[in-house]
């Protein structure tokens, strides 16, 4: 038996980050009700086509539910919608901020239909405040918890490359359902989660905004280098390639001076004998370390890092990291359906193995509307008036 096996979720989702929130929990073998509006759907669906003509944030997100097609503004669409979340344990919805309670489903109202239903909301800024009304998108929630003031270069902010703020989301929508299982199985009554994108996020920033608020000042934007651990980043090697690592105390930078460097001294050098004094010296240390490193092969800087017990890394493109062995010696990918032919796909941190998760193939728009509809209980002829009208 899967964990949630028996879990029944309607998510109202589009973009990234309610679609990551449910597919967790279809990976974990909670059924998924994913509502899409008829003919187009989910407008992730077109970010690009670069997966066997369909979008790589898609089949990221969306492997093991079923597509509903659903017109929530008419009112055999409302009646439908009704009739999905009366024996659901879960509603996830990213919508607008007030859409769904614009379409008459406020949580009162859904919990007058279903007291144990557990409703998640996903938004910007949550459901309250001054910012409730303000739309946002992933760089925008970047720029508002402070991402970008720590991230990037001394000239120029860089946005992280993958969409930290909806994952963030994401993840504390998993996480925070999860607990409201566990939760409402002791009391029955099923809770209101209220996500927000730059809560989530800030819960990331913790770090930097403690170092801001009692340390006095700002961390500087540092490229790949660390902001307050030197030397903590990467460094030229011979033939213009690069060797990443992370001196994280004093014993590990006594064995790079003596053992990497071949220059013991510089250990107890007063410039450089504790963290504090590498980071306001580094513009000095960095180039005693270039100058060795600079002529020596990656490979070799590498295995004497390593020998050393020092952490290394060398950076990896997109089809280096999926061709990458630990991934292989440890069994990671797994293959997933859809209708353009099987693609491969990582399993999820948390799961052991194959057997230990749902892999279901990615629905096209609509694919489970007749199924779902047949369940509850409407004709075929119904059915057929519902498509007729584009309610479905």
């Amino acid at each position: 038996m899967l964990p949630l096996e028996g879990i029944k979720v309607v998510s109202l989702e589009q973009a990234v980050a309610a679609p990551f929130a449910s597919r967790q929990l279809a990976d974990m073998g909670a059924r998924v009700i994913k509502i899409e509006r008829p003919g187009d759907g989910d407008f992730a669906r077109y970010y690009d086509q670069t997966v066997n003509g369909m979008s790589s944030h898609f089949v990221w997100l969306n492997r093991s539910k079923e597509s509903l097609s659903l017109n929530m503004k008419a009112d055999d669409g409302k009646s439908i919608f009704t009739d999905l979340i009366k024996d659901a344990d879960v509603l996830i919805q990213n919508l607008a901020p007030g859409a769904i309670n614009r379409l008459g489903f406020s949580d009162e109202e859904l919990h007058n239909i279903n007291e144990s239903l557990i409703i998640c909301h996903i938004s910007g800024y949550g459901s309250n405040g001054s910012y409730v009304s303000k739309k946002a998108y992933d760089l925008l929630i970047q720029c508002e918890a402070g991402f970008l003031s720590i991230t990037g270069h001394d000239d120029a902010p860089a946005k992280a490359g993958i969409s930290v703020a909806d994952i963030a989301a994401g993840m504390y929508a998993y996480s925070g359902i999860l607990s409201s299982l566990i939760k409402r199985s002791k009391t029955g009554q099923g809770d209101i989660l209220d996500i927000s994108m730059l809560e989530a996020l800030g819960e990331w920033m913790g770090y930097p905004m403690y170092y801001s608020l009692y340390g006095g000042y700002e961390p500087k934007r540092t490229g790949a280098q660390h902001a307050t651990i030197y030397p903590y980043g990467p460094f030229p090697v011979k033939n213009g390639k690069t060797v990443f690592f992370a001196i994280q105390n004093e014993r590990e930078w006594a064995r790079f001076c003596r053992d990497v460097l071949n220059k013991p001294d510089l250990a107890n050098d007063e410039r450089f004998n504790s963290n504090s004094r590498r980071v306001d010296n580094k513009a000095y240390l960095k180039n005693i370390i270039e100058n060795v490193l600079g002529k020596m092969p990656l490979q070799d800087v590498m295995q004497n890092l390593e020998d050393n017990k020092i952490a290394n890394a060398q950076l990896k493109n997109m089809n280096q990291f999926a061709n990458h062995p630990q991934l292989k010696d440890r069994d990671r990918w797994i293959d997933v359906d859809t209708s353009a032919g099987r693609i491969q796909s990582l399993l999820p941190p948390a799961i052991a193995n194959k057997g230990d998760m749902q892999i279901g193939p990615i629905p096209d728009v609509g694919q489970h509307t007749q199924k779902i509809l047949n369940e509850l209980g409407l004709s075929e002829d119904t059915i057929g008036k519902l498509k007729s009208n584009h309610t479905i």
